[in-house]
């Protein structure tokens, strides 16, 4: 009888290890999918403000900034739903580049947008 016992209670000891495997397993997966899932949102936000506000500047916009590269604001609401980062504007002799750059590379996301101007 006790040998009995014992066994069940190997057999208990192992089914519990597999299932707290199992659960880990599962908690990982989850959370690699969450960081993917909140990197895409931010990518997608910052892609749509940037690409926004590069087509106000192209369209003429980029005459109100000075050559360089220097912050630039965006009136977008949908930027306080990014992380902490900066977006920076470099306007060149015949060119515009606008880019989102996290504060961290945790983030994971940085978006660059380049035109030609006339």
């Amino acid at each position: 009888m006790k040998r009995r016992r014992g066994l069940v209670l190997i057999e208990l000891i192992v089914a519990v290890g597999i299932l707290a495997l199992i659960v880990t397993a599962f908690g990982t997966v989850w959370w690699q999918e969450q960081k993917l899932a909140r990197d895409s949102y931010f990518r997608a936000i910052a892609m749509e403000i940037v690409d926004g506000e590069m087509e106000a500047l192209v369209a003429g916009g980029w005459k109100a900034h000075p050559k360089g590269a220097h912050s630039y604001e965006v009136p977008a609401r949908a930027a306080q739903n990014l992380p902490p980062g900066s977006f920076t504007l470099t306007v060149g002799d015949k060119e515009l580049r606008l880019e989102w750059t996290p504060a961290s590379t945790a983030a994971g996301v940085h978006v660059i947008r380049e035109a030609k101007i006339r």
